[in-house]
């Protein structure tokens, strides 16, 4: 019989047992999703969030991908591009995980819930699934995006090589304001130089 630690929290708990199963059903989503917990905290901390603030942005930030676990391997794991349905289908995995991180809360609305909605919303608009702007996009989710970008670029997938840091950084910048929150973007650039994430690839 597993002891769960004497500090764990129910919401802790359930986010490993989550974090286990979406290991399961995808090993590169969950990996990804360690290193964007860590970078978001780095992030996080940067521009001054709170202790709470923090543990928040990090139940969010492990959340944000949880809803991939009800896409259908066809399109979870095709190694080309997709098509219009398959990308369309793809959207649902934010409003798929809002709807677990509720069932987790009882139904109740929940801010870690609305992050993980929230994730692919662009500063400019044109995200998804709400098409928020500025603002109005919850702060941890702008937080995720930023970071969210990075790690998927500097990684190796099927569809694309994996780029080197300075042309990652690049794309973030070209962004700003229009995908990202540009005040993000650049205080990224700080956290990232001084990161143990931050790629080894020049």
């Amino acid at each position: 019989m597993i002891t769960p630690p004497a500090d764990a929290t129910p919401i802790n708990m359930i986010a490993q047992a989550l974090t286990v199963a979406l290991g399961a059903r995808d090993h590169y989503t969950r990996v990804h999703c360690d290193r964007v917990v860590q970078l978001s905290i780095e992030l996080g901390q940067h521009i001054g969030l709170t202790a709470d603030e923090l543990d928040k942005l990090s139940l969010g930030a492990r959340f944000h991908d949880l809803g991939k676990i009800g896409i259908p391997d066809v399109v979870l794991r095709k190694p080309d591009r997709f098509d219009a349905q398959e990308w369309e289908c793809m959207q649902q995995h934010v409003v798929i995980g809002e709807q677990i991180v509720l069932a987790i809360n009882g139904g109740r609305a929940s801010s870690i819930a609305r992050t993980v909605r929230h994730h692919h919303e662009h500063f400019d608009g044109s995200g998804y699934p709400d098409r928020l702007k500025g603002n109005d996009i919850p702060l941890d989710s702008r937080i995720i995006s930023v970071v969210d970008s990075y790690d998927a670029m500097i990684a190796r997938r099927p569809y694309h090589n994996a780029r080197d840091h300075q042309a990652v950084m690049d794309i973030l910048i070209s962004e700003s304001g229009i995908k990202h929150d540009p005040d993000l973007v650049h205080a990224f650039g700080s956290v990232i130089e001084k990161s143990a994430m931050r790629s080894s690839e020049n």
